[in-house]
């Protein structure tokens, strides 16, 4: 049995006295309610994940639209005179203002007795830096710019190269 002895029909209970949230209200302390009850998950801070990722997403990533062909650069074919034209069609060299990716495993042409490197956050290719992403590169091209038995070291910003910046 209902305590509604309002005098509407069981479409509008407790009419008489504001209805069903007005009744509750009578017979419950409604603030300490709002207070003590949950409100759902806390909002998640998405700030940390969005500085994170990389500026540029892609399927698999890679510089492909940030690099020109090796044939296509005549300082580069007559620097690497033991590489065939078929070999330097397919050595991509990343082209200045191209950012290197954390972790990612390179090589400086200008540079190659250095061997590899892994390119720290913010590296950027500088004006006199002649850049190949391993990534980019197949295994036995690679193998012929760097020697087989090199070590990738990783890129400390006080050994490297003023980059003209």
């Amino acid at each position: 049995m209902s305590d509604d002895h309002s005098p509407g029909d069981a479409r509008f209970p407790y009419s008489d006295q504001g209805g069903p949230q007005a009744r509750h209200a009578q017979t419950h302390d409604v603030k300490q309610e709002q207070r003590t009850n949950p409100k759902g998950p806390e909002p998640i801070d998405t700030s940390f994940a969005e500085q994170m990722e990389p500026e540029q997403t892609g399927i698999g990533g890679g510089h492909a639209e940030d690099s020109v062909l090796a044939s296509d650069d005549k300082r580069i074919v007559s620097k690497l005179k033991e590489l065939d034209g078929n070999e330097l069609a397919r050595l991509s060299i990343l082209k200045e203002g191209t950012r290197l990716e954390q972790g990612g495993t390179y090589l400086d042409l200008t540079r190659r007795g250095d061997g590899p490197f892994q390119a720290l956050a913010g590296h950027v290719v500088g004006p006199r830096e002649q850049i190949v992403a391993k990534r980019e590169t197949d295994y036995d091209l690679w193998n012929e710019l760097v020697g087989r038995a090199r070590e990738t070291s990783v890129e400390r910003p006080e050994t490297r190269r003023d980059q003209g910046m």
